[in-house]
């Protein structure tokens, strides 16, 4: 890729004082992405990168291989009620999932709602679709643009027809069906609808309403105006009788939750089950009158607990499920029976046990990879599962509660072929001796001789953990030659809550440091080689990529940041910032904010530097991390100077938090694979595969 000659951004002469210290913003300016002047800035920026991918060889041939890649049947989120059988599918072409339903596993199946004819781009997707407990009634969410604003409506089943009731300015919610309407959570109006991307999102509200109403006249149920800055949200369990509010406040630093009993005709809660913020609880649902709980309160790996509601002096604990040597990081109720989804080293084992916690067998996997059982009522005598890892696509598994056993039910077919790679999972030493696990997929019989390119991805953070999914599109980078690495970073959750706070807050530079680890580990190791070594991540991920970027630039070849918060110092100033505090800390906290600023992405950015090659993605309209992250990061590195590696910026219009639509993650994709190849020295579109012709007619694809 030649030489570039960026556009001058211009400085402002902003100062900031934190604690007395003084810290330049000469890109605030940025930050108000709908002034003209931000508008053509990030015109110029799009048309730069769009010049300079699109004379890149083979973009055109990378486009296509990612879109045969994709064109299969695809099905998710099933979920049984009232014997109705809901779940998501996409044929193969479609830009969102299409929601379809079904009386029974042996029903026909019909489309309920297919949001790829509500807009000719493809940019409104189903963000929530919960069927009301007697199955009369299907209350559905939709987002436009992929942002996390969305719109509820009500269907009703027996005719097919949409009621007319609109409910909107919701966010951070969910559908809890109670009697004949449902609880849900919102935001008042923004004063400035012109600001609705990038506003703090403050008072946030829970609501009650009733279907055949207009939102004006639903019943305010809880809000907390002496704490803006708290996040409410509430569900209902399978007998309705019980309205359960949990009630987060992280911009107060603390990661779990408190829990309500509220009362289904009165406002406000009737019966504090946990008053405090420090452990999480997470509602399973209830059992002869009690509430079950997945919990990492005394139990850092989590645990499964009975808590009696009633109205007594105090609440009464029930250990169910004890604390495992192994995580457990999910609990669904389905049946009559619980499915626990245990974490070792990075994959999922399922276990069944019965309502009493009594376990009674491991469910049988095809594999080393990710499982998970979708949610069923009580009266089902059959649930559906799932499976998938990084070459196995995501299969629907059918298990009969009765006799164990499980049969397929949906089965993906992509055009490859899964036994022409391996994966296999290493351990290495971090930098303070911490063993961390990481998964490696290449093709079959690859020579691992350090010059195959090799792209580490990486998240790390807010106890979420990565592993073995299946992602189509990188098919087109395996079967020719690439080296494909996924590191369980601390701040994850693969190892628990324990893992998690490693990683997190005044730990979070161990997250950076096992990010750098893993890229020496493959090094030193003959895998791959600093000069064909790429590194991507996403939201939190694009955060890590980019820190690692800043701070060990000599291990990479590429970066590829997207989404990323990269200002830490600002982070919480804007729309739902403020509850990350919990995992990073706030720049406010003097105590923390030496801490943030020593690997605040834009704050380390060095002169002097030679920084690998990067691509910055990000969308106009991220309400979850504003663009102005990405904007300022990359015109500090532009203003480097003429001479460096590329920085290009790649911001995606009329859309959120990720690409909206199939053809914007497809398009998205081949950017991000042309721009990495591009930079790759010496190496070719069909380098690295032990004869091209012969794999292609293997798959089915062409070059």
């Amino acid at each position: 890729m030649k030489s570039l000659r960026y556009s001058e951004t211009p400085k402002v002469d902003q100062v900031d004082h934190y604690h007395g210290v003084p810290i330049a913003d000469p890109y605030r300016w940025l930050e108000d992405d709908g002034s003209a002047e931000a508008r053509g800035w990030i015109e110029s920026q799009n048309a730069l990168t769009a010049e300079c991918l699109n004379g890149t060889p083979h973009r055109g041939q990378l486009r296509q291989r990612l879109g045969e890649l994709v064109e299969y049947p695809r099905y998710y989120a099933f979920e049984w009620r009232a014997g109705y059988l809901l779940f998501r599918k996409n044929d193969g072409r479609q830009n969102q999932l299409v929601l379809w339903g079904q009386q029974g596993l042996e029903g026909t199946a019909e489309v309920l709602i297919d949001p790829n004819l509500f807009s000719p781009d493809g940019s409104i997707r189903i963000t929530s679709a919960v069927l009301s407990k007697n199955g009369q009634y299907l209350g559905y969410g939709l987002s436009h643009g992929g942002v996390d604003w969305e719109t509820y409506s009500v269907k009703e089943m027996a005719t097919g027809r949409d009621l007319p009731e609109r409910l909107e300015c919701i966010k951070c919610s969910n559908i809890a069906w109670q009697g004949n309407g449902f609880y849900y959570s919102r935001f008042p109006p923004p004063s400035d609808r012109d600001r609705l991307f990038s506003a703090r999102n403050e008072c946030h509200q829970v609501w009650y309403h009733r279907v055949g109403t207009s939102q004006a006249v639903d019943r305010l149920v809880y809000e907390d105006p002496a704490h803006p800055s708290r996040l409410h949200m509430l569900a209902t369990t399978e007998d309705e009788q019980f309205a359960v509010l949990s009630v987060f406040d992280r911009e107060a630093g603390h990661p779990g939750n408190a829990v309500y009993l509220v009362d289904a005709g009165a406002p406000g809660v009737s019966r504090p089950i946990v008053t405090g913020f420090e452990d999480e609880f997470r509602l399973v649902g209830s059992e002869a009158g009690r509430l079950i709980f997945h919990t990492n309160h005394q139990a850092p790996n989590w645990r499964v607990v009975l808590i009696d509601p009633s109205p007594t002096e105090s609440v009464n604990w029930i250990e169910l499920i004890p604390e495992q040597s192994d995580s457990l990081e999910m609990v669904t109720a389905a049946g009559n029976k619980l499915f626990l989804s245990y974490r070792r080293h990075g994959s999922r084992r399922i276990y069944v046990a019965d309502r009493g916690g009594n376990l009674e067998r491991e469910l049988s996997m095809p594999g080393e990879g990710l499982g998970g059982v979708f949610p069923a009522d009580r009266q089902t005598t059959s649930v559906l599962w799932l499976f998938s890892s990084f070459t196995v696509p995501l299969t629907i598994y059918r298990y009969d509660l009765a006799t164990g056993v499980s049969s397929v039910f949906k089965q993906s077919e992509v055009n490859f072929r899964p036994e022409d790679f391996e994966t296999k999972q290493v351990f290495y030493s971090s930098q303070d001796g911490t063993q961390v696990p990481m998964f490696v997929v290449h093709r079959r019989y690859l020579e691992l001789d350090a010059q195959s390119p090799a792209l580490l991805a990486v998240y790390g953070g807010f106890g979420t953990a990565v592993g073995p999914l299946f992602d189509p599109l990188l098919i087109a980078l395996l079967e020719r030659g690439m080296v494909y690495a996924v590191p369980c970073l601390r701040g994850g959750g693969e190892y628990g809550e324990a893992w998690h706070r490693a990683g997190s807050r005044e730990k979070k530079q161990n997250t950076f440091d096992d990010c750098a680890a893993a890229a020496e580990w493959l090094q030193a190791n003959g895998y791959i080689s600093a000069d064909r070594c790429a590194l991507i991540g996403a939201s939190n991920g694009g955060l890590t990529a980019a820190a690692v970027l800043a701070q060990r630039p000599e291990l990479f070849k590429v970066v590829l940041p997207a989404f990323g918060v990269m200002d830490m110092l600002r982070f919480q100033r804007f729309t739902i910032g403020s509850n990350w505090t919990s995992e990073y800390g706030s720049s406010d906290d003097p105590a923390m904010f030496p801490i943030l600023l020593a690997y605040s992405p834009l704050h380390n950015i060095r002169p002097g530097v030679r920084y690998p090659a990067t691509l910055v993605s990000t969308a106009d309209h991220d309400d979850r991390i504003v663009p102005a992250h990405s904007y300022k990061f990359v015109a500090t590195l532009q203003a480097l100077g003429e001479a460096s590696n590329p920085y290009l910026l790649r911001v995606e219009t009329g859309c959120g938090h990720g690409a909206v639509s199939l053809r914007m993650a497809l398009d998205e994709r081949a950017d991000l694979y042309t721009f990495m190849l591009a930079q790759m020295p010496g190496f070719e579109w069909q380098s690295r595969t032990r004869s091209s012709s012969l794999f292609l007619s293997e798959v089915g694809g062409t070059s």
